[in-house]
Formats: C-alpha cells, sequence, structure tokens
C-alpha cells in the first residue's frame, strides 16, 4: 500500500510540466481528495531468479559466512551432474588439456578447445535445469579459463576480443585468468572495463610451469607470502570478483582472505577461505582402479571411486557379450516384427539363398588368404 501524496512526489517534474493537463487532475485526485490509498498489486519474483548464482551473491555470500563450492565441468554430463548437486559455481578449467585430452600441462589447450568445452558444459546447466524436479534449481555462475597464450600480450585489446569469445560464443559468465603481476592487473582492469567478469588466480599458476619449475607449492617463505597478498590486492582494485588460491600455505590462504573483500577459493590452500575448488575426475575418483591407484594431488580428497564402478561395468559388459547372455532375446531386443511381415522377410531370403551362400563362401576365402599373408608376411610366422 502506497499513499497518494507519495506517488505525487515521484512524478518528475519534466513529465509534469509536458502533460500539464492530465497531470493537473492527478494532482487534485492524489493530492486534494482526502486521505487514501492505492492499491499497488506485486508480484513474487521467480524463484529460480533468487537461485542463481551472481558475481554479487557471492561477495554477499563470503560476508555472510557461508562458504563457496566450486567444481570444474569439461563436458554436458558432468554439467548436469554438478549442477544437479547445486554447486555454486562451474570452472571449465583449462585443466581439460590434462583430464579430458591427455597433455601432461594445461600449456597446449587451444582457446577454440576451451570454447568447446564451455559450450558443452552451458548446454549441461540448461538441460540440467530444464528437466530438474527441484522447484528452485540453483543456477550456477559458470567461469571459463581464458587458455595460455590468450590474453598476456602488451595489447590488452587482445585479451578483451579473446574473452569476449569466451562469452558470446562459449556461453560463460565470467573468465579466470592467472597471475598476479602489474601486466596481469591491467588485463584484468580492461576486461572488466569492457563488460567481462574475471575472477584471478595465484599462488601455484600451472600455465606458469616453465617459469616455475613444476607443480610446487608457493608462497613458503615470508618475502613470497606477503607478495601473494600485494597480488591479491592489485587484482581486487583491478576489479576482479574473486580470486583462486592454489597450493599455498593454509595461514598465507587465511592472511589474503582477511585482507579481501572479495571472495577466496582454495585448492590446496587450507580451510581459511572463502571456498574450495576441486577438479571434477580427482574429486569422484574417475581413473580410480581397483588393482592400482593413478597420481592423486596431495590436497584433493577422492569423495568417490566412481572409476572402480566404471572398470567393474565394462568387465560386465565383456563378459556378457561374450558368454552370450547380452543382449538376450526378450528384455533388450524390443524390436519385433509381425507375423505377415516376418513370413514376407522369411520367403525374400529364400529365393536368393544359394546366391547369398556362395558369395558368403568366396568372402571368407578371401579373408583367410589375407589373414595368413598377414601373419606369414608382416610378423614372420605364423600363430
Amino acid at each position: 500500500m502506497v499513499s497518494r501524496r507519495l506517488l505525487w512526489s515521484k512524478i518528475p517534474t519534466l513529465a509534469r510540466r509536458r502533460n500539464s493537463r492530465w497531470t493537473s487532475m492527478l494532482h487534485q485526485y492524489l493530492v486534494h481528495q482526502p486521505a487514501a490509498t492505492i492499491h499497488i498489486p506485486t508480484y513474487p519474483i521467480p524463484s529460480n531468479f533468487l537461485r542463481t548464482v551472481t558475481t554479487l551473491s557471492l561477495t554477499s555470500q563470503k560476508r555472510r559466512g557461508k562458504k563457496i563450492t566450486m567444481v570444474t565441468a569439461y563436458d554436458f554430463p558432468s554439467a548436469m551432474h554438478v549442477q544437479r548437486a547445486n554447486i555454486d559455481m562451474i570452472l571449465v578449467g583449462d585443466s581439460a588439456a590434462m583430464v579430458e585430452l591427455g597433455y601432461d600441462t594445461t600449456q597446449p589447450i587451444t582457446l577454440d578447445q576451451m570454447i568447446h568445452h564451455c559450450q558443452a558444459v552451458y548446454r549441461g546447466v540448461q538441460a540440467s535445469m530444464n528437466r530438474s524436479h527441484d522447484e528452485n534449481p540453483k543456477k550456477p555462475l559458470l567461469v571459463g579459463d581464458m587458455p595460455f597464450g590468450t590474453y598476456e600480450y602488451n595489447e590488452v585489446d587482445i585479451a578483451l576480443r579473446n574473452a569476449y569469445r569466451m562469452v558470446k560464443e562459449g556461453g560463460v559468465d565470467a573468465v579466470k585468468l592467472e597471475g598476479g603481476s602489474d601486466r596481469r592487473a591491467e588485463a584484468i582492469k580492461h576486461l572488466v572495463d569492457g563488460g567481462v567478469a574475471v575472477m584471478g588466480h595465484i599462488g601455484l599458476t600451472p600455465q606458469a610451469i616453465s617459469v616455475i619449475g613444476g607443480f610446487r607449492a608457493q608462497g613458503r617463505t615470508a618475502a613470497r607470502a606477503r607478495e601473494l597478498v600485494d597480488q591479491a590486492l592489485r587484482l581486487q582494485d583491478a576489479g576482479a570478483f574473486a580470486i583462486v588460491l592454489e597450493c599455498v600455505p593454509a595461514n598465507v590462504a587465511r592472511a589474503v582472505t582477511d585482507t579481501l573483500e572479495i571472495p577466496t577459493i582454495g585448492i590446496g590452500a587450507g580451510n581459511g577461505t572463502s571456498g574450495q575448488v576441486l577438479v571434477y575426475h580427482d574429486m569422484l575418483g574417475m581413473m580410480s582402479h581397483p588393482h592400482h591407484e593413478e597420481f592423486m594431488p596431495k590436497f584433493c580428497k577422492s569423495f568417490a571411486q566412481v572409476g572402480h564402478a566404471i572398470t567393474k561395468g565394462l568387465d560386465d559388459f565383456k563378459k556378457e557379450v561374450e558368454g552370450g547372455t547380452f543382449p538376450g532375446d526378450d528384455e533388450y531386443s524390443p524390436y519385433i516384427m509381425n507375423e505377415h511381415e516376418r513370413t514376407l522377410f522369411d520367403t525374400m531370403l529364400e529365393r536368393d539363398a544359394v546366391e547369398r551362400e556362395r558369395k558368403k563362401q568366396q568372402a571368407e576365402q578371401k579373408l583367410k588368404q589375407a589373414d595368413e599373408y598377414e601373419q606369414l608376411s608382416l610378423y614372420g610366422g605364423k600363430d
């Protein structure tokens, strides 16, 4: 309920002058009539709007002391799983180069490849929300890593142009840049001024592995730790909405977090950060095997052993196919012909049965000769 006099005060003076006749009548009704109130209908804000994670809501989350969650995703199904878990942020990380494409470092992945992964993740999030049975599905903030070689140039317009591609083509809400130097801060400021939200990343910066000499912890001396604090402040001043702290001592990460207004997201940085991020494949044990374990970073906890289930599923499939029990004649063979069509089909086969058998024998002989040639000529002996 809003008072009439208050409504009159909200009408701009210029609007009153341009519509003097109409406004005089409205003034008579709103101000000189006996005091009354006018009912202004209100409409509920859609619940899914309230559940949309934004850069501002993350800062608010830090102020309220509620921890922030972030998980990587690189494709349609992983994005659906992460969204269903109501994770706050999805990072389409350049770690895809290692866990998806098999490279030893993150450096080889290209901008086009990153956009390809971002598009798949975007579609996964949208599909998951559309199919959700939750009355209030959460739309996570989608962050994409700017790959190595796309933002380090002196000409910061190159970084902005590539960031625009990530947003416009990849569908991300924000991009992430590694490093805390003055030049990196300049690039971040240029992107933010251009309308692109940016997450920073300091500590262990995997794209700079050639410079830092490998995947090793950072900030373990007082001087280096103080430098990380200065870098974080520099990125905050440049307009970054959050900063990833990777592989730094817990006390250093806590000091950085307490110094900043924006959230920090830790990975191997203790519990004093505003939130945590882990790689999807690592935390779910995607590469785990019942008889041996793949390398796992020291800071990573496996919350599941999905790799074990995958191995068992594949083994069971192989056994059932080789044993002739899958797919069977009933449960997994649902497509049938009616009796009339089956009879017609059998009649058609009978017409050229002799000719088909002759061609089959010719093909068998040809393949047998080719197989013997391969064994004798290429491998020097017959099995």
